[in-house]
């Protein structure tokens, strides 16, 4: 039986993720097993999820995964590099096969393209672009043309992702093979595609109240129906009474601070009235608004450079289904991989509990009391 990895946030899960759990299934048979490690209650683009993780990961199984494992936070919050290599890393000593969409289907380039930048040659290439005052992916992307290669393939969202998880297979000497599925539509479309919705499209629709369970599976429609919304805009007084009591150590420590950057946020948080304020008086040509995003969203939970860079000791099980738990079993040996429901006497869990006391913060209509840990969800 082939077990066929998915690194996913579903935020929230819609017909194009449902799409690639059954061509997984039509690719290597009835009989395989779709393990997803899904970002939990925060996500990569500096965010809490719409919905709580808990009712994502029920319906992930529903739709058709067997085992829902909580991607860490500290590498749910990092660059696509860290996400990535986070998510290999888990996935790695059990899977045989990582699926992703990408808008190519291409895995030759892909490889090609994340050789070439793990290249011994390629970091001071790209620091000799960074010095010119391009932002890091235009910087990329011109190192990138330097080598020959062709940059269009880190033109877009998904193929950037795809690149890093072919990076970090290869640089974890991961056995695991990269599939990529070709993945039709926009990323960032506002409009939902009755065929290849955008998740980005899914939250402006739920946000603004209006109808959007067409573009969601029917198995996980009544997961959804009446859940809280989580929104960042609902916990903004909450970040910015942190940002505004931080300390310039506190700013210094932050993920993302290189080059003074903290320094910008600092002074923003102390002198702006809202977060939108705030990041856009701390974005410049050099740095994305996801970077300066992400960077407030830690500040918010309390988390450090040092935190993203200390790989984390274990993940949590989220859902599973009778196929599930026979991976679980295995997977269990490599030690990654607690007791269901208990408590693990590390600094990590702290951090954890951390962050998900603080999630409720940001439930769109009044605050929800702390969640310390996710309700595991077992479906037969």
């Amino acid at each position: 039986m082939k077990t066929v990895g998915i690194i996913c946030e579903y935020n929230p899960l819609h017909l194009g993720h449902k799409k690639q759990l059954d061509r997984i299934r039509s690719q290597y048979g009835a009989d395989c097993g779709i393990v997803c490690l899904m970002s939990g209650n925060y996500v990569q683009r500096g965010a809490p999820a719409i919905f709580d993780r808990s009712l994502r990961a029920k319906a992930a199984i529903l739709s058709g995964a067997d085992l829902v494992l909580e991607l860490p936070v500290t590498a749910a919050l990092s660059s696509a590099e860290g996400f990535a290599a986070g998510g290999v890393r888990f996935l790695s000593p059990f899977c045989d096969v990582l699926s992703f969409g990408s808008e190519t289907a291409d895995g030759e380039l892909l490889l090609s393209t994340a050789q070439a930048l793990l290249s011994e040659a390629f970091p001071p290439a790209l620091r000799l672009r960074l010095e010119e005052g391009l932002s890091f992916p235009a910087a990329r992307a011109a190192a990138l043309r330097d080598f020959g290669h062709s940059d269009e393939v880190l033109s877009t969202p998904n193929n950037i992702l795809a690149v890093e998880y072919c990076k970090a297979i290869l640089s974890q000497n991961s056995s695991m093979i990269p599939s990529p599925i070709l993945r039709k539509g926009s990323y960032h479309d506002t409009a939902a595609d009755p065929e290849n919705p955008s998740a980005t499209a899914l939250r402006q629709l739920i946000l603004n109240g209006e109808a959007w369970n067409a573009y969601v599976p029917e198995q996980a429609q009544p997961i959804f129906d009446g859940a809280v919304t989580h929104c960042l805009a609902a916990g903004e007084r909450a970040i910015l009474a942190r940002l505004r009591t931080m300390t310039d150590a506190e700013f210094e420590a932050l993920p993302y601070s290189s080059e003074g950057l903290w320094r910008k946020l600092m002074h923003a948080s102390r002198q702006c009235s809202t977060v939108e304020q705030i990041a856009a008086a701390t974005k410049s040509k050099r740095y994305t608004r996801t970077r300066i995003d992400r960077m407030i969203l830690c500040a918010f939970l309390g988390l450090t450079a040092e935190d993203l860079a200390t790989p984390a000791p274990y993940t949590r099980v989220l859902a599973f289904n009778d196929k599930g738990r026979t991976i679980l079993n295995t997977a269990r040996q490599t030690g990654l991989f607690p007791n269901l429901g208990e408590k693990q006497d590390h600094p990590y869990q702290q951090l954890e509990d951390r962050c998900d006391a603080l999630y409720g913060l940001f439930a769109a209509n009044t605050p929800e009391p702390p969640i310390t840990a996710p309700r595991i969800t077992y479906l037969r």
